[in-house]
Order: C-alpha cells, then structure tokens, then sequence
C-alpha cells in the first residue's frame, strides 16, 4: 500500500526518507520479487524518485542497503558476549523468513562486487566470531566452518524463495530444528 505523498521538506528529511525507502523496499520486494518496479517502492515510502535515486542510484544498491541494515542488526547482536551462535542463526532464519527473496541477490549478483563481497566477509566474520566462542563452551560440533554455515543458510533462503509465504515460517522452523541438530553437540 501506497503512503501518502508527504511535503518537500528538502535535505531536513534526507534519513527520514533514507529509512522510509528502506521499509519500502523490504515489503516490496518480499511480495514482487527483486525485480519490482524502483517506483512502487517510493510510492510505499510515500517520497518522490528524485529521492529514492538520490540514496539509491540504482536496484543492486537498493538491495545492498536492506543487506547492509539486516546485517547491521546482526552485528549489534553479536556484540553482546553473551549472544550465541544459535541466536545469531535464529536471527538469520528471520531475516530470511521476512525478505526471501533477497538471497536471490547471492545467485544474480556478480560475485567480483566489492560491495557483495565485504557484505560476504561481515557476514562470515560474524559467524567464525560466534563458532569460536560456542567452540569453546562445547556447545557446536567440532570441525563446522562458517562456509559450511553460510552454505547451509543459502539453501535455506533458496528453499524459502520457492516456499509461499504462507509456509515460510513453519518450513523455516523445520529446516532449523534440522541445522541446530547438524551444529550443536
């Protein structure tokens, strides 16, 4: 649905509406899929193209945006020290839950972007971070790499892209019980 179109109020709204595009673009292209029309998103966000151009001058920069602030989410969560790698994971499994469609970006995207890479290299360091710390409480399988994580959490997305929304969640629960008894010890 379609906000209201709201007054000009020139640079005073620029993170106001940096935020409101955001929201935007993860409800749009949780419904349309990746190649949703740029201005349905502004629509959404109830701001002009100027501004969704102005922050996002194209769809993969978009899309890297709404990566970047999932991401961002994970980082404050690992920054608690007592956050454990299951929680992280169950973190994740939302994240994808809400906006599926968004690991289509991992399969379309070319993998020589520097900006897709160092979202790769945060989300990796986030999860060697928790392995080494659930390591040494004893509570993850010895041996299990953050690439065989990320592995498993990309065909989770792959299979929630195909799952209607209406199964998500509970698919995605299933496929987590399945990952937490491959993981934990």
């Amino acid at each position: 649905m379609s906000s209201p179109r709201r007054a000009n109020r020139g640079p005073a709204a620029a993170a106001e509406n940096r935020v409101a595009l955001l929201v935007a673009a993860k409800a749009t292209f949780a419904e349309h899929g990746l190649d949703a029309p740029l201005n349905l998103i502004a629509r959404t966000a109830g701001v002009g193209q100027g501004s969704l151009y102005r922050h996002f001058p194209s769809r993969e920069a978009i899309i890297l945006a709404v990566f970047e602030e999932n991401l961002g989410q994970l980082e404050s969560m690992v920054a608690n020290v007592d956050s454990t790698l299951d929680e992280l994971l169950a973190e994740i499994v939302d994240q994808i839950v809400e906006v599926a469609v968004l690991f289509d970006l991992f399969r379309l995207a070319d993998s020589s972007d520097p900006r897709l890479a160092g979202i790769i290299g945060r989300l990796y360091a986030l999860l060697d971070e928790k392995l080494a710390d659930d390591s040494r409480r004893g509570s993850v399988r010895r041996g299990v790499t953050a690439e065989e994580i990320f592995l498993a959490v990309g065909m989770l997305g792959a299979l929630l892209n195909k799952t209607p929304e209406s199964e998500r969640a509970w698919v995605a629960r299933k496929c987590w019980g399945l990952l937490q008894r491959a993981l934990c010890d």
